[in-house]
């Protein structure tokens, strides 16, 4: 596993946690339930693929690698709701 899929895996992680915390508020545990176990899936997915970078991958390759996949997260998101993208 690379950096690119331990930064997904967290962003897929922070996204189902703020999805069961908002299930919780609307009182609908079974919803909240599932994201918070698929939220601990991608968090554990997220540890595997950081526990082998620690392993391969000298500071400065992992500082490189780190950029280029927040980087390409941040590209392929859009815009958030009411923002107008530059052409």
């Amino acid at each position: 596993m690379s950096l690119d899929e331990a930064a997904r895996q967290l962003k897929m992680a922070v996204h189902d946690a703020q999805v069961s915390f908002d299930c919780v508020g609307l009182g609908d545990l079974d919803r909240a339930q599932e994201h918070a176990v698929t939220a601990r899936t991608a968090a554990d997915a997220a540890l595997l693929a950081l526990t082998q970078a620690l392993q391969d991958m000298s500071p400065e390759e992992a500082q490189a690698a780190g950029e280029r996949a927040v980087a390409a997260l941040e590209e392929s998101e859009p815009p958030p709701a009411g923002v107008q993208e530059r052409v």
